[in-house]
Protein backbone atom coordinates (compact mmCIF):
# COMPACT_ATOMS: atom_id res chain seq x y z
CA UNK A 1 0.00 0.00 0.00
CA UNK A 2 1.84 3.53 -1.30
CA UNK A 3 2.56 5.66 1.77
CA UNK A 4 -0.52 8.05 1.20
CA UNK A 5 -3.05 5.30 1.60
CA UNK A 6 -1.44 3.92 4.45
CA UNK A 7 -1.63 7.67 6.08
CA UNK A 8 -5.50 7.69 5.15
CA UNK A 9 -5.77 3.98 6.76
CA UNK A 10 -4.37 5.00 9.71
CA UNK A 11 -6.78 8.31 9.73
CA UNK A 12 -9.42 5.90 9.50
CA UNK A 13 -8.51 3.96 12.49
CA UNK A 14 -7.98 7.06 15.23
CA UNK A 15 -11.31 8.22 13.94
CA UNK A 16 -12.94 4.65 14.63
CA UNK A 17 -10.79 3.81 17.80
CA UNK A 18 -11.40 6.70 19.26
CA UNK A 19 -15.59 7.04 18.56
CA UNK A 20 -15.89 3.45 20.07
CA UNK A 21 -13.71 4.30 23.13
CA UNK A 22 -15.93 7.44 24.09
CA UNK A 23 -19.29 6.24 23.05
CA UNK A 24 -19.51 2.51 23.60
CA UNK A 25 -19.62 2.20 27.34
CA UNK A 26 -20.63 -0.59 30.20
CA UNK A 27 -24.54 0.40 29.24
CA UNK A 28 -24.40 -0.13 25.36
CA UNK A 29 -26.36 -3.19 24.63
CA UNK A 30 -27.16 -2.76 21.05
CA UNK A 31 -25.00 -1.02 18.20
CA UNK A 32 -25.69 -0.34 14.63
CA UNK A 33 -22.64 -0.76 12.34
CA UNK A 34 -22.63 0.78 8.79
CA UNK A 35 -20.92 0.26 5.51
CA UNK A 36 -17.57 0.87 4.32
CA UNK A 37 -13.75 0.68 5.18
CA UNK A 38 -13.92 2.99 7.91
CA UNK A 39 -16.13 1.05 9.95
CA UNK A 40 -13.76 -2.26 9.35
CA UNK A 41 -11.94 -0.72 12.30
CA UNK A 42 -14.74 0.10 14.34
CA UNK A 43 -16.13 -3.33 13.86
CA UNK A 44 -12.29 -4.62 15.10
CA UNK A 45 -12.31 -1.81 17.99
CA UNK A 46 -15.72 -2.96 19.40
CA UNK A 47 -14.81 -6.87 19.20
CA UNK A 48 -11.35 -6.04 21.21
CA UNK A 49 -13.73 -4.16 23.97
CA UNK A 50 -16.11 -6.78 24.27
CA UNK A 51 -13.37 -9.17 24.51
CA UNK A 52 -11.39 -7.40 26.96
CA UNK A 53 -13.71 -5.95 28.77
CA UNK A 54 -16.44 -8.23 28.59
CA UNK A 55 -18.91 -5.32 27.72
CA UNK A 56 -22.49 -6.51 27.88
CA UNK A 57 -23.16 -6.07 23.79
CA UNK A 58 -26.19 -8.36 23.11
CA UNK A 59 -26.60 -7.05 19.59
CA UNK A 60 -25.13 -5.41 16.56
CA UNK A 61 -27.48 -4.12 13.65
CA UNK A 62 -25.91 -4.37 9.96
CA UNK A 63 -26.75 -2.35 7.29
CA UNK A 64 -25.66 -4.30 4.56
CA UNK A 65 -24.35 -7.51 3.72
CA UNK A 66 -20.89 -6.03 4.42
CA UNK A 67 -21.59 -5.34 7.86
CA UNK A 68 -23.43 -8.51 8.40
CA UNK A 69 -20.08 -10.34 7.50
CA UNK A 70 -17.57 -8.07 9.52
CA UNK A 71 -19.85 -8.70 12.86
CA UNK A 72 -20.02 -12.43 12.16
CA UNK A 73 -16.21 -12.25 11.70
CA UNK A 74 -15.32 -10.26 14.57
CA UNK A 75 -17.82 -13.05 16.87
CA UNK A 76 -20.05 -10.27 17.66
CA UNK A 77 -24.05 -11.21 18.29
CA UNK A 78 -26.49 -10.24 15.53
CA UNK A 79 -29.27 -7.99 15.88
CA UNK A 80 -32.63 -5.64 17.93
CA UNK A 81 -33.77 -1.55 19.62
CA UNK A 82 -29.82 0.21 18.91
CA UNK A 83 -28.03 2.23 21.87
CA UNK A 84 -25.36 3.38 19.28
CA UNK A 85 -24.87 3.29 15.67
CA UNK A 86 -21.43 4.42 14.19
CA UNK A 87 -20.91 4.74 9.83
CA UNK A 88 -19.04 6.89 8.05
CA UNK A 89 -19.70 9.34 5.14
CA UNK A 90 -18.93 10.63 2.03
CA UNK A 91 -19.00 14.36 2.96
CA UNK A 92 -19.91 15.79 6.19
CA UNK A 93 -20.99 19.62 7.00
CA UNK A 94 -20.63 22.21 9.40
CA UNK A 95 -24.31 21.23 10.61
CA UNK A 96 -22.84 17.34 10.95
CA UNK A 97 -25.37 16.63 7.83
CA UNK A 98 -24.08 14.32 5.59
CA UNK A 99 -23.77 12.44 2.25
CA UNK A 100 -23.69 8.49 2.09
CA UNK A 101 -24.11 6.01 -0.34
CA UNK A 102 -20.81 5.83 -2.23
CA UNK A 103 -20.83 2.32 -1.63
CA UNK A 104 -24.79 1.98 -2.34
CA UNK A 105 -26.02 0.69 1.01
CA UNK A 106 -27.44 3.73 2.55
CA UNK A 107 -31.14 2.34 2.47
CA UNK A 108 -30.11 0.05 4.96
CA UNK A 109 -27.62 2.22 6.12
CA UNK A 110 -30.61 5.08 6.85
CA UNK A 111 -33.03 2.45 8.50
CA UNK A 112 -30.17 1.74 10.75
CA UNK A 113 -29.58 5.17 11.88
CA UNK A 114 -33.08 6.28 12.19
CA UNK A 115 -33.86 3.82 14.50
CA UNK A 116 -30.59 4.09 16.76
CA UNK A 117 -30.71 6.52 19.92
CA UNK A 118 -27.57 7.96 19.18
CA UNK A 119 -25.11 8.25 16.05
CA UNK A 120 -21.52 9.42 15.08
CA UNK A 121 -19.89 9.50 12.38
CA UNK A 122 -16.43 8.00 12.05
CA UNK A 123 -14.42 9.26 8.83
CA UNK A 124 -11.05 10.60 7.62
CA UNK A 125 -10.12 14.07 7.54
CA UNK A 126 -10.68 14.26 3.80
CA UNK A 127 -14.57 13.96 4.58
CA UNK A 128 -14.48 17.39 6.52
CA UNK A 129 -16.60 20.23 4.63
CA UNK A 130 -18.15 23.54 5.63
CA UNK A 131 -20.74 22.89 2.70
CA UNK A 132 -22.55 19.25 1.15
CA UNK A 133 -20.97 19.04 -2.58
CA UNK A 134 -18.43 21.00 -2.38
CA UNK A 135 -15.38 18.01 -1.17
CA UNK A 136 -17.93 15.31 -2.78
CA UNK A 137 -18.48 15.73 -6.15
CA UNK A 138 -19.72 12.35 -7.57
CA UNK A 139 -23.34 13.67 -6.25
CA UNK A 140 -26.35 12.62 -4.24
CA UNK A 141 -26.95 8.78 -4.39
CA UNK A 142 -30.57 7.82 -4.81
CA UNK A 143 -31.74 4.37 -4.80
CA UNK A 144 -34.04 4.06 -7.50
CA UNK A 145 -36.87 1.27 -8.78
CA UNK A 146 -35.03 0.47 -12.04
CA UNK A 147 -38.67 1.02 -13.99
CA UNK A 148 -38.31 4.32 -12.92
CA UNK A 149 -34.53 5.28 -13.14
CA UNK A 150 -35.24 7.19 -16.50
CA UNK A 151 -38.45 9.86 -15.21
CA UNK A 152 -36.80 10.02 -12.13
CA UNK A 153 -33.81 11.42 -13.98
CA UNK A 154 -35.79 13.96 -16.09
CA UNK A 155 -37.25 15.19 -12.00
CA UNK A 156 -34.21 15.41 -11.18
CA UNK A 157 -33.20 17.66 -13.94
CA UNK A 158 -35.76 20.13 -13.64
CA UNK A 159 -34.63 20.57 -9.95
CA UNK A 160 -31.67 21.55 -11.43
CA UNK A 161 -29.26 18.67 -10.62
CA UNK A 162 -27.33 16.65 -12.91
CA UNK A 163 -28.09 12.57 -12.81
CA UNK A 164 -26.00 9.79 -14.09
CA UNK A 165 -26.95 5.80 -13.55
CA UNK A 166 -24.26 4.46 -11.66
CA UNK A 167 -22.65 1.67 -13.59
CA UNK A 168 -21.04 -1.56 -12.13
CA UNK A 169 -17.03 -1.65 -12.77
CA UNK A 170 -16.86 -5.56 -13.01
CA UNK A 171 -19.65 -6.47 -15.05
CA UNK A 172 -21.95 -4.68 -17.82
CA UNK A 173 -24.61 -3.25 -16.63
CA UNK A 174 -25.81 -0.95 -13.56
CA UNK A 175 -25.04 -1.38 -9.99
CA UNK A 176 -28.04 -3.47 -8.06
CA UNK A 177 -27.79 -2.47 -4.03
CA UNK A 178 -28.41 -5.26 -1.72
CA UNK A 179 -32.69 -4.31 -2.63
CA UNK A 180 -32.36 -4.98 -6.59
CA UNK A 181 -32.83 -1.21 -6.92
CA UNK A 182 -30.50 1.21 -8.89
CA UNK A 183 -27.84 3.73 -7.98
CA UNK A 184 -28.33 7.24 -9.31
CA UNK A 185 -25.95 9.38 -8.40
CA UNK A 186 -27.39 13.34 -8.44
CA UNK A 187 -24.82 16.06 -8.92
CA UNK A 188 -26.44 19.46 -7.59
CA UNK A 189 -23.11 21.24 -6.80
CA UNK A 190 -22.93 22.35 -3.45
CA UNK A 191 -25.99 22.05 -1.46
CA UNK A 192 -26.67 24.61 1.18
CA UNK A 193 -30.04 23.38 2.12
CA UNK A 194 -29.70 19.56 2.65
CA UNK A 195 -33.09 19.27 4.29
CA UNK A 196 -34.61 20.91 1.90
CA UNK A 197 -33.60 19.05 -1.22
CA UNK A 198 -34.08 15.72 0.56
CA UNK A 199 -37.87 16.41 0.72
CA UNK A 200 -37.97 17.52 -2.90
CA UNK A 201 -36.09 14.22 -4.05
CA UNK A 202 -37.91 11.83 -1.72
CA UNK A 203 -41.24 13.33 -3.36
CA UNK A 204 -40.42 11.85 -6.93
CA UNK A 205 -42.28 8.53 -7.14
CA UNK A 206 -39.59 5.57 -7.66
CA UNK A 207 -36.70 7.04 -5.47
CA UNK A 208 -36.57 4.40 -2.72
CA UNK A 209 -34.14 6.73 -0.25
CA UNK A 210 -31.74 9.69 -0.78
CA UNK A 211 -27.87 9.21 1.07
CA UNK A 212 -28.21 12.65 2.10
CA UNK A 213 -28.56 12.13 6.02
CA UNK A 214 -30.01 15.22 7.76
CA UNK A 215 -30.27 15.90 11.32
CA UNK A 216 -29.39 12.58 12.46
CA UNK A 217 -25.69 12.60 13.73
CA UNK A 218 -24.77 13.32 17.37
CA UNK A 219 -21.47 13.61 16.22
CA UNK A 220 -18.39 13.13 14.22
CA UNK A 221 -14.76 11.95 15.02
CA UNK A 222 -12.11 12.39 12.12
CA UNK A 223 -8.70 10.93 12.09
CA UNK A 224 -6.56 13.93 10.89
CA UNK A 225 -2.98 13.44 8.75
CA UNK A 226 -1.09 14.22 11.72
CA UNK A 227 -2.78 11.45 14.09
CA UNK A 228 -4.91 13.43 16.48
CA UNK A 229 -8.53 12.28 15.91
CA UNK A 230 -10.84 16.15 15.05
CA UNK A 231 -14.24 15.63 16.99
CA UNK A 232 -17.34 17.80 16.63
Amino acid sequence: MPPAADAVEAAKRLASVRAVDERVDAATRVVGIGSGSTVVHAVARLAERVRDERLAITACIPSSFQAQALILDAGLPLFPAIDVAFDGADEVDSALNCIKGGGGCHLQEKLVIYNAKRFYIVADHRKDSSVLGTAWRQGVPLEVVPMAYVPVMAKIRELGGTPVLRMAAKKAGPVVTDNGNFVVDADFGPIDRPADLNEALLRIPGVVETGLFCGMAHGAYFGMADGTVKVR
